[in-house]
């Protein structure tokens, strides 16, 4: 009985704030415990679907499209930011016009955004474009165009997420991931078990999942519970476009350089070796997506609730918060190491011999992963109060940086490993600051360029 005790005063000590927090936090360990069982299954029985050279067209191309979803000029970032400012303050008409503007401006966004896509993919030589052989590969341009549209879609409807995370309910959003993921694993597993193993019904069925779920959650969402938060056309206001787009502006700007540094890898591993060599970069990649779950799970929910403090002005709350997450990187930190040292054994059990991944491979990966969620980790407390300038200059900076400096090193030694070396160095300097400004805010002393 005294456990149970335990447990439920775990759940009632605290503010409100810090108790929505640890409700979340179980909730999405759970959700995204299972959604990154679904990533990891789902490496092996699309590789076995494909093969290591389809397998890496179809990660390419994936890693490309995945850039439209930060087209949305940072209105995703901005409604979840805006929607905590609203909701804190009780105000349920201007988060209403938040949700209404966020949602025509997407719509208005993405629709000029397919045509030019479709266009372009229409008149380029796209075999060319990814180093595609079209002797293994004859349907290429279908997929793309395939793809485009489901992405493009899906880039709508995706915003659902970002209004749960305003609420400050990471762990809904989480589930609707799951979901999707969920059916995406099914999906790949009937299209291996039926043999029929093309490349165009993976990338139908990978991207048509999520896209699917989405468009059940926008009716449930806004005709249930939060009806009085609903889209609607009345509620579309310039003041709150506007007041969207200074925050969100800042959340694009800091997106499209970040983007470039995540998403571009595939491509320059494609283009400078070839489209096989990009699944064992992702293997070993996607080894570590536990430890970005298990960071996830815990800090994603400190952003919104960092907003809501910061409006408050509850800089103790903060205080308190950064120590718990101290710790929490730390603890990854060992989980990283350890993972480093069974990944021998974990990848004969996982993937078999799809696929070889070199050892030194998966120390660099490893490496790479703790130094995003170490920056990651102060990025979402300063995006949650708000600063954003230093860590953009610092993002362009390392995009600048990193395609030049990946291509001469890569063409100097002929050696993968070192372009995963470079995406470590270049953002080394990004975190060092964060870290810096951090202090200086909670310590008073931020000035100038380090206060926004």
């Amino acid at each position: 009985m005294k456990g149970i005790e335990n447990i439920l005063s775990f759940f009632s000590k605290g503010s409100k704030r810090s108790i929505l927090i640890k409700k979340n936090i179980i909730a999405s360990f759970f959700i995204k415990g299972w959604s990154a069982l679904v990533q990891f299954l789902l490496v092996p029985l699309t590789l076995a679907c494909l093969g290591e050279y389809e397998n890496g067209v179809w990660l390419t191309i994936s890693s490309v499209l995945l850039w439209i979803n930060n087209l949305d000029i940072g209105l995703g970032n901005g409604l979840r930011n805006k929607l905590a400012v609203y909701m804190a303050r009780g105000d349920n008409d201007k988060a209403r016009e938040m949700v209404s503007s966020t949602f025509i401006m997407l719509c208005i966004i993405i629709t000029p955004v397919l045509i030019i896509l479709l266009l372009f993919e229409v008149y380029s030589d796209n075999y060319r474009l990814f180093n595609v052989d079209i002797g293994l590969i004859g349907n290429l341009d279908i997929v793309l165009y395939v793809a485009t549209i489901l992405v493009c879609a899906t880039f709508i409807f995706k915003f659902i997420g970002n209004f749960y995370m305003g609420l400050q309910l990471p762990s809904v959003n989480n589930f609707i991931g799951s979901i999707g993921s969920t059916l995406a694993l099914l999906g790949t597993f009937i299209i291996y078990l039926f043999g029929n193993r093309s490349l165009l019904l993976v990338a139908s069925v990978n991207l048509s999942a999520p896209l699917l779920v989405y468009l059940l959650a926008f009716p449930i969402t806004f005709m249930g519970k939060y009806k009085f938060l609903s889209p609607s056309f009345k509620y579309i206001k310039k003041t709150s476009i506007r007041e969207i787009f200074s925050i969100g502006f800042k959340f694009f700007a800091l997106q499209i350089p970040a983007v470039l540094l995540f998403f571009t890898s595939n491509i320059l591993i494609s283009k400078l070796f070839n489209p096989a060599m990009v699944t064992p970069y992702q293997i070993a990649y996607r080894y570590f997506v536990m430890t970005m779950t298990l960071f996830s799970i815990i800090c994603v929910p400190y952003w919104t609730a960092t907003t809501d403090a910061y409006e408050k002005r509850d800089f103790e709350w903060i205080r308190r918060a950064n120590r718990t997450l101290n710790r929490f990187v730390l603890l990854l930190f060992f989980i990283i190491v350890c993972m480093i040292l069974l990944s021998r054994p974990v990848y004969s059990v996982w993937i078999g011999d799809n696929s070889d991944v070199p050892f030194s491979m998966t120390v660099i990966a490893g490496l790479y992963q703790f130094l995003l969620i170490y920056s990651m980790r102060y990025s979402y407390v300063l995006n949650g109060i708000g600063a954003l300038r230093l860590q953009l200059i610092f993002t362009i900076l390392a995009a600048a940086i990193y395609i030049p400096l990946a291509t001469l090193v890569c063409h100097l030694t002929h050696d993968i490993n070192y372009l995963l070396l470079v995406m470590c160095v270049v953002h080394v300097p990004g975190l060092v600051v964060n870290i810096i400004q951090y202090h200086k805010i909670m310590n008073g002393t931020a000035k100038g360029i380090w206060i926004k």
